[in-house]
């Protein structure tokens, strides 16, 4: 019988499985931008002017925002650097986990059709002692969100 607790957010992996060779870099400080919203547009009647119609119009999804220190040889960023430097998109599928204390998946978020808009470091600073920090911005069309049996 599964123990009923809120998650912790700390524990958790990134897989790349829409390309083979990015499939071992797993390992993010953080992930951000699993959300949607719903847009509405705003409809005037005629005669009624006490108050507007405002209907859905479409889903909008945030960018993914992927943040770890930086990595020698990193194929996830070669990967991206292709995408800025020479405009050669290859969009993948990858998954965002969240684990348990068995490092079972709770919670995935499959990410489709996600490619680099935007990388960058952390500023450098002599006078903080602080790990450099890349960020690899993702956009993407949308994600889908399984809840594991176990968990």
């Amino acid at each position: 019988m599964p123990t009923e607790y809120p998650p912790v957010s700390f524990h958790f992996r990134v897989r790349f499985t829409g390309k083979s060779e990015l499939a071992g870099e797993i390992q993010f400080q953080s992930v951000s931008g699993l959300n949607v919203e719903l847009q509405t547009e705003t409809i005037k009647e005629g005669g009624e002017n006490r108050f507007e119609h405002v209907v859905p119009v479409r889903s909008k999804y945030s960018d993914l925002i992927l943040k770890r220190g930086v990595v020698k040889d990193s194929k996830v960023i070669a990967w991206c650097r292709k995408a800025i430097e020479s405009l050669a998109i290859e969009p993948i599928t990858l998954k965002v986990d969240l684990l348990n204390e068995e490092h079972n998946e709770l919670v995935s978020w499959t990410v489709y059709h996600a490619w680099p808009k935007k990388w960058s470091v952390s500023d450098l600073n002599a006078e903080q002692s602080a790990i450099l920090i890349e960020t690899l911005e993702l956009n993407y069309n949308y994600f889908e969100v399984n809840h594991s049996p176990s968990g």
